[in-house]
Formats: C-alpha cells, sequence, structure tokens
C-alpha cells in the first residue's frame, strides 16, 4: 500500500498511516496550505473546508489582482517566512544580503521515496526500508533562491509523521538565517488545550492544562539544553479530551539544545502551532550551495485520548529511535555510590559496597562523580579525565577488575562538556571555556561549560574517557551535565557567526556521544543533566535511558515519573531506590513503597547497602526478583496511567500489559491513611474482555471485562505511602 499519495488533478498531497490522515494542497500562486489532520477519512481529499473572505487589514498577494478574499494573513498554511503579509507567527526568518528580511516560499517541486529521510548529526527516528515513506516538497523563495525542503516521515504501522526542514542557499549571495522552526501547522476553527510539562531542578515534569485563548503562547528553553524547566513535548487537544478518549495531538522535538514550541490564535479562531530551535540568539550564515537542516519534530495523532497516543510514542521511541541492544534486551540493575558516599570515598569502600550489591542480587556497580583528578568536593578537576589513586589506591582498572571478579558489571560517571577553573586543563588551556572576551563569568555548581565546538577540545575530552574506559573494561557510562549553557562566545568563531554557537554545541555533544555509542556499541549508556534536564527525544536516540530526576524522594517521584510517561517509554526513566529521611525532600517512606515506584522505570539502587538493615536486604532481594519477572513488561508492554497524582490525593495507580494481554501488572501507591476509610475501586485497562485472568496472590479468577468493568477494591492500609501491586495472569480455565 502507498502511505503518501500526490492527486495531480486536486493537487493535494495525501499522507496517512494506519489510524490517521494528514493533507495539504497547493493552491493559488503556487501556495502550499494545510487541509487536515486528525482521524482517517477515507479516500476523501478535504479540499473545502477552506473560505477565503475579504477582512479588513488583511492584505493580498501581488498575484491576486483585484481579488481581495485571498489572503496569506487568513490562510492555513503548512510552512511561512516572514514578510509577506502575513502577521502571524512563522517558520522562518532570513536576512538578505541587502539587508531585507523577507522571503517568499512558492511550490516549486515534490518527491516521494521509499524508507525515511536522515539528518546529517542530528538525531532523528530510522526505518527500514519498507516501514516507512518520506515526502520531500521544495519551497522556493524565487528572488534570493533560498529553497526550504519540508521533509515529511510517515511510519503507518507507528502512526507517527515526522517533520524537518532542510533549508538550500541556491542563490549567489549570502543569508542569514534568523529563525528555522523544524514544523509548522494551522488548525482551522477549533478550540484547542495545551498540556506540557514544566518543572525545576528535582521537580522535573508537572503536568501544567491550559486553554489557548487569543493571542499568542508558548513555552521553550534558553539555557543552552531543553532544561528542567519546560520539555520540548508538547500536546495540543480538544477540550473534553482526558485519559482514554478525545481526539488529542503530540509534537516532541528530538533536540537537546534551545528550543521554542508557539502557538497563536488568530482574528479569525484558527490556530496556528510551529515547533524548533529557539530563535533567541540564534543565526546561521548559509553562503552559496550551503545547507542547513533542522532537528527533527515527532508528531502523533489519537482519537482515544492521552493514553493511548503515550502508547503511540513508547512504541515508536522504542523500535525506531532507541538503537541501544538494551531496547530489548534485560537491563543490568545496578546500585550507584552517589547517595551512599558523595565525595567521601576509597577503593575499599567501593569495593565493600560491591560486595553487598552481589550478596543481595544486584547486577551492576556504577562509580559516580569523585573519581578523578583532585575531585575532593564540586569546585575543582572536571577536565581531568585521569584516575586519582590517592582515593583509588592501585587504580581504577584493579578496582574494576576486583569488581568484575566477584560477577559483577562496572560502571562510570562523566561529565565531558565540563571544566573546573582549578583544574589542569583550565590551567593550560584557559581559552577552552566559553567566556565573554573582558567580562567576569557566570559559575554554576562551580563549573564552566566547556567550549565543545571546536574540534580540538571534542577529541582531548573523548580520548582521555576513552583511555579510561578502555582501561577498566566498562559496562555502563552515565554522561551527566550539571550546569545550563552561559558565557556564550566561542573564541574559534568570528564575531558575526557567534549566533552559531548554541546550535553548534549541541551538534558537538551529538558528535562526542556518537563516537561513544560506536566504540562501545555494547555499552549501557544513560545520559543526564542534573537528572532530568534533557530528558528528550534527542538524548534517547543516544541513550536507552535517562536519570529522570535527582530527585529520588518516591513520593515526589510519582508526579514527576507520571508526566514523563506522557512522552517517553518507562523504560527510559532512571529510577532508583534511595535511603530514608530521603536526602532531597527529608520525606520517609517504606521501602517497599520506594521499590514499587522505582519498578515503574529501569529500577536500582543509590544508598549505602552497608547500612541497611537485614529487613530491608531481605526485601531488596525480593525486589529485585519481582522486578525481573516484570521487566519485559516495563520494556515491551503497554503502559496505561490508571490515577492521575494531580488531581487524586489518596492513591495513585499505574498498570503494564503485556502486548499478547495475557498478563498485566497493577502498581501503586496509597498516599494517605484514613480513619474509617472509604473502599475504593481500581478498574485496569487494555485487557482481553474474553480471556479470564487469575490473580497471582489469591487464585480468585475474573474475566477482562469484569477487571475493567466492575474494577476490584484496593486493599485497606494503615499508615501513609502504603505500596499496592497486583500482578493478574491468563489462565485456560
Amino acid at each position: 500500500m502507498e502511505w503518501i499519495k500526490y492527486h495531480e488533478a486536486e493537487k493535494v498531497f495525501d499522507l496517512r498511516t494506519e489510524h490517521s490522515t494528514y493533507q495539504m494542497q497547493v493552491r493559488e500562486y503556487d501556495t502550499l496550505v494545510h487541509l487536515y489532520y486528525g482521524s482517517p477519512v477515507g479516500d476523501a481529499l478535504i479540499t473545502d473546508r477552506i473560505v477565503c473572505v475579504d477582512r479588513g487589514f488583511s492584505g493580498n498577494p501581488y498575484e491576486a489582482e483585484k481579488d481581495k478574499t485571498f489572503s496569506l494573513d487568513t490562510l492555513p498554511q503548512e510552512y511561512t517566512a516572514y514578510g509577506n503579509g502575513d502577521y502571524r507567527i512563522n517558520g522562518l526568518e532570513t536576512e538578505q544580503a541587502d539587508g531585507s528580511d523577507t522571503a517568499n516560499l512558492k511550490f516549486e517541486s515534490y518527491e516521494i521515496t521509499k524508507g525515511k529521510y536522515s539528518l546529517k548529526g542530528l538525531p532523528a527516528m530510522f526505518a527500514k526500508e519498507d516501514e516507512a515513506e518520506t515526502l520531500e516538497i521544495v519551497l522556493t523563495d524565487r528572488v534570493s533562491g533560498l529553497k526550504a525542503h519540508l521533509l515529511y516521515g510517515v511510519f503507518p504501522h507507528l502512526d507517527v509523521i515526522t517533520r524537518a526542514v532542510r533549508l538550500e542557499n541556491t542563490g549567489t549571495a549570502p543569508i542569514t538565517v534568523k529563525k528555522a522552526m523544524s514544523m509548522e501547522m494551522d488548525y482551522e476553527y477549533r478550540e484547542l488545550d495545551a498540556v506540557h510539562f514544566y518543572g525545576r531542578h528535582n521537580m522535573e515534569r508537572q503536568m501544567e492544562r491550559t486553554h489557548l485563548g487569543h493571542g499568542n503562547w508558548s513555552v521553550g528553553s534558553i539555557r543552552g539544553t531543553s532544561s528542567h524547566h519546560h520539555n520540548p513535548f508538547v500536546i495540543l487537544c480538544d477540550r473534553n479530551t482526558e485519559e482514554t478518549y478525545g481526539d488529542c495531538y503530540g509534537y516532541a522535538l528530538a533536540y537537546s539544545g534551545n528550543f521554542l514550541f508557539e502557538t497563536e490564535v488568530d482574528q479569525v479562531g484558527h490556530t496556528r502551532v510551529a515547533m524548533g530551535i529557539h530563535p533567541y540568539h540564534f543565526s546561521w550564515t548559509l553562503e552559496q550551495g550551503e545547507s542547513f537542516e533542522t532537528p527533527e519534530v515527532i508528531m502523533a495523532y489519537s482519537a482515544e485520548g492521552f493514553g493511548k497516543l503515550s502508547r503511540i510514542y513508547h512504541d515508536a521511541y522504542r523500535s525506531n529511535l532507541i538503537r541501544s541492544k538494551y531496547t530489548e534486551q534485560p537491563r543490568p540493575i545496578l546500585v550507584n555510590n552517589w547517595e551512599a558516599t558523595y565525595f567521601d570515598f576509597d577503593a575499599d569502600k567501593i569495593y565493600h559496597i560491591a560486595e553487598e550489591a552481589k550478596n543481595i542480587g544486584l547486577d551492576m556497580f556504577v562509580l559516580d562523580d569523585g573519581w578523578f583528578g583532585k575531585r575532593d568536593n564540586d569546585w575543582c578537576a572536571l577536565g581531568d579525565w585521569e584516575v586519582n589513586e590517592e582515593k583509588i589506591k592501585g587504580g581504577l582498572p584493579a578496582l574494576a577488575e576486583k569488581i568484575h571478579g566477584i560477577g559483577l558489571k562496572f560502571g562510570l560517571w562523566v561529565e565531558p562538556e565540563m571544566i573546573s577553573e582549578d583544574s589542569d586543563l583550565y590551567r593550560e588551556h584557559p581559552d577552552w571555556a566559553l567566556k565573554i572576551p573582558g567580562r567576569a563569568m557566570n559559575r554554576s555548581r562551580h563549573q564552566l561549560n566547556l567550549d565543545i565546538t571546536r574540534k580540538e577540545v571534542r577529541e582531548h575530552i573523548m580520548n582521555q574517557i576513552f583511555k579510561v574506559l578502555d582501561a577498566c573494561k566498562a559496562d555502563y557510562v552515565k554522561w551527566d551535565m550539571n550546569r545550563s549553557v552561559d558565557n556564550v562566545f566561542s573564541a574559534a568563531l568570528p564575531k558575526e557567526r557567534q549566533g552559531e554557537v548554541y546550535h553548534r554545541y549541541v551538534l558537538a555533544v551529538y558528535e562526542m556521544m556518537e563516537s561513544l555509542v560506536q566504540r562501545y556499541p555494547d555499552l549501557l549508556f544513560e545520559s543526564c543533566s542534573g537528572g532530568g534536564g534533557r530528558f528528550e527525544a534527542g538524548m534517547l536516540y543516544y541513550s536507552p535511558q535517562i536519570w529522570c530526576s535527582d530527585n529520588t524522594d518516591a513520593i515526589d517521584r510519582l508526579k514527576i515519573q507520571y508526566g514523563t510517561s506522557f512522552g517517553y517509554p518507562i523504560s527510559a526513566m532512571g529510577a532508583h531506590v534511595s535511603v530514608c529521611p530521603n536526602h532531597q525532600s527529608g520525606r520517609t517512606t517504606p521501602f517497599e513503597t520506594r521499590g514499587i515506584v522505582a519498578s515503574a522505570g529501569t529500577f536500582g539502587y543509590e544508598l549505602d547497602l552497608m547500612k541497611m538493615s537485614e529487613e530491608e536486604k531481605k526485601t531488596a532481594r525480593e525486589q529485585i526478583l519481582k522486578y525481573k519477572e516484570m521487566e519485559h513488561l516495563v520494556q515491551s508492554g503497554d503502559y496505561y496511567r490508571l490515577v492521575n497524582p494531580f488531581e487524586n490525593n489518596n492513591h495513585v495507580l499505574w498498570q503494564f500489559v503485556s502486548k499478547d494481554k495475557k498478563e498485566t501488572v497493577v502498581c501503586g501507591v496509597r498516599l494517605h491513611s484514613e480513619a474509617n476509610p472509604y473502599i475504593y475501586l481500581f478498574y485496569p485497562q487494555g485487557l482481553d474482555a474474553d480471556m479470564k485472568y487469575e490473580d497471582t496472590a489469591t487464585g480468585k479468577v475474573y474475566t477482562g471485562a469484569a477487571l475493567m468493568k466492575a474494577g476490584l477494591p484496593l486493599p485497606l492500609t494503615t499508615g501513609d505511602y502504603q505500596p499496592i501491586r497486583f500482578t493478574f495472569k491468563a489462565v485456560e480455565k
């Protein structure tokens, strides 16, 4: 079946997935307009929805002559440039060699091919030739020779459409790009809400829903990273859309730097959407023959609410974005020493923790910050990626060999993008830090950003790290990034190209990460930025999991992981059991509850195993076994959010279901104990109504229909923060 068609007579592009249709049309004066995105419409071409009306102060193209009804100011368009009588937000802004800033994009050509387009040096979804199709539409500014290649990747069986833009200067004079969004589209006559995920360090991706009224609304980041504060995943939905019903549209930017998602509800109630690199402090000069590619936006549509939309993204990322072998293979369950020791450790202390890890059934020990240079605090040594042999007597290879010798894998923490002023590297190369000439530098966590836009800097850092990883035969790397990008000026670029630094920085990160994954294809790679400061699709292309938050408090994690689940697979969320009172919140929660929450993620431990009680060790062994029993559901099953922690103060519930619907696990937390309590029912989702399921704890058997429609009571518990867990398996009875 052809999933992309061009209907010559109507000049309509018809893009389809199994459960969605996306249509565009070439209209008068070679204008590319947006027609429709939503539920399948069969063979229909949606060409009659656009009504052109003469509206005061909405001008008309010169070619329209006396026709005052045709106005770019009100037409729903596919990708627009500034300066053509359309006063709404736009996708493209440029500066021509003569100082003018107008580009008039006209349809020129198209091409449909099998397979999926690729982007040079940027993360993007991938596909075999029979898994996707590509549409490339070329729009041209006939005066300057600037071409905008609109790229569409259609994944029919995933219900995903990707978009990106390649700008090409085919003229004779240089063109400066000042804004280059990855996608733009218009919704006609529709009231919409935006669901976005805001936050801060230690409290990322908090769900918020906003009605889009007239005017502009946006979220984004100008911190040089996607940030803890706003996530580059946004949902637009109808006013009545909820978890299990209603239309919703997802927009995910596969990019780890400054981003902008913006909307405008215009004078006639149309909503324009654009997403891409934030134009703040951005410019890119295209000389004759040069091109620029934007990052990719991954779009999905659901007619069955937020839950279905999330499962579309989960499946798409696991199959066609994340490249690691650990997408499907069981991952080692680890202990990380950070909250156990911080900087205060030596080789003996580390080895004893590793021994205890083996004793309770863990698979891997990860050595966090403090193993290199003179790193006894966070003031120094970043950039000096050589082993601190005063702390680790005998060297890191010997310690790693001992840990490997007891049957554990060994992992290591690094922060390749940073430099400390108190480091040998800074003393030798002070110009290798991003800094503005003649101005005092802004520090954050007492550190500076390396100018990794420079090739010699990237190569020096990665060669140091490769040497260490080779020597200790590391099985895992955690790549951290503990500050926003600031002091943005590169000594290696001329003044007219300083607007390229932010984007070049991100490209450099990707190049460094690519070198890591290519050199060590069997390595388990976890990315991190002070927890969830770079939790997005761009990072998942390189690392199958991301440390979800530096906040390991189980109760705070309920909201953090709930929000994260809207756009990202559960198997991508780094989640650990930590000590109580918790180091971030001071809260105390039951050990079993901490395990339940961490099992809605990669599952691991981050505490001093030597200080655990025998009862806690016994519980940990049980947790590890239970997680290994359900890990296949976390990695490849369907995920359902049953109870919203932002709306329910009594309990939170979530569910995993196997793809064949023969197994399901319901987990949660009873938040508050009540005297003379209500009896609360829970209703599993996603089961086969006709199958029979056995509760493995009680042996009782229920039909799928009974579980989903009638529900079951939650257990009565005493005390706050009590764990909830049910396992049901299909039986032939």
